[in-house]
């Protein structure tokens, strides 16, 4: 049986098609792609839409956008986190249970002393973390996931949204959690900060497979290890998709 002829080469013939365009294509004109292989022409279109997304963000052409260089906003919040946890360790004596120091006491959330008027426990408790393995995760998940978000965003705007998220969540925790229970962490916020990546990356119609499985593994996380905040975290979630979303899709003219 004769197959048909490349689309470029059509006295070649051929029993390969690309993934992408379905079109007939000889090995010289296929490039392995992540799934199958693609024909030239689609890999070059697809360089170009990357470019062109990268120079739009570049330029500030995307409306929303307000691309920034390097990161600052995650390496000072990662080092206040750091210092409020090294001031833990210190006060406790013991790098495993840095939740004896005295500043947990006034820090942590808890829903009824929050009832009664610590009302910065809600933001505080953000900046506490449970032992050495507790704060590296949060602040691994908030280098890998903040910096592109922050060089898109922009500076002013994704400390809005990494810190309304932190809000967002103790303020769920607050209001549903067990009056008596004491909350910690940076993890509704760095929720918050995957919620937005999701949205950010559906609003520059790149596929958000990556950030929500993510999401989806981080949540069943939640559930299946005990102590772990699930209110905290999916009230981050929450409120940082949200807020995300009402600054990229906001009508341009606001």
């Amino acid at each position: 049986m004769v197959g048909p002829g490349c689309v470029r080469h059509p006295d070649r013939e051929t029993g390969v098609r690309c993934t992408r365009c379905e079109r007939p294509a000889c090995p010289a004109c296929l490039r392995e792609a992540s799934v199958g292989y693609q024909c030239v022409d689609c890999v070059a279109e697809d360089a170009r839409l990357r470019a062109g997304t990268r120079s739009r963000l570049r330029s500030g052409t995307v409306p929303w956008a307000a691309p920034t260089g390097r990161s600052v906003v995650i390496p000072i919040l990662i080092a206040i986190n750091v210092a409020v946890f090294v001031v833990t360790v210190v006060q406790a004596g013991s790098l495993s249970n840095n939740a004896d120091a005295p500043l947990f006491g006034q820090w942590a959330l808890q829903p009824a002393a929050v009832a009664q008027g610590a009302w910065w426990q809600l933001l505080t408790a953000g900046f506490l973390h449970i032992g050495p393995l507790h704060i590296a995760f949060n602040m691994i998940a908030l280098w890998v996931i903040g910096r592109d978000l922050e060089r898109v965003l922009g500076r002013v705007r994704f400390l809005v949204v990494y810190l309304v998220s932190l809000l967002g969540g103790s303020l769920v925790v607050f209001l549903f959690a067990n009056p008596m229970s004491n909350t910690a962490g940076a993890s509704g916020a760095v929720f918050g900060l995957m919620g937005g990546l999701a949205v950010v990356l559906m609003r520059l119609r790149l596929s958000p497979r990556p950030a929500l499985t993510i999401i989806a593994l981080n949540v069943i996380i939640s559930f299946a290890i005990p102590n772990i905040s699930i209110l905290g975290h999916l009230g981050g979630l929450a409120f940082g998709a949200a807020l995300t979303a009402a600054m990229v899709y906001a009508p341009t003219r606001r």
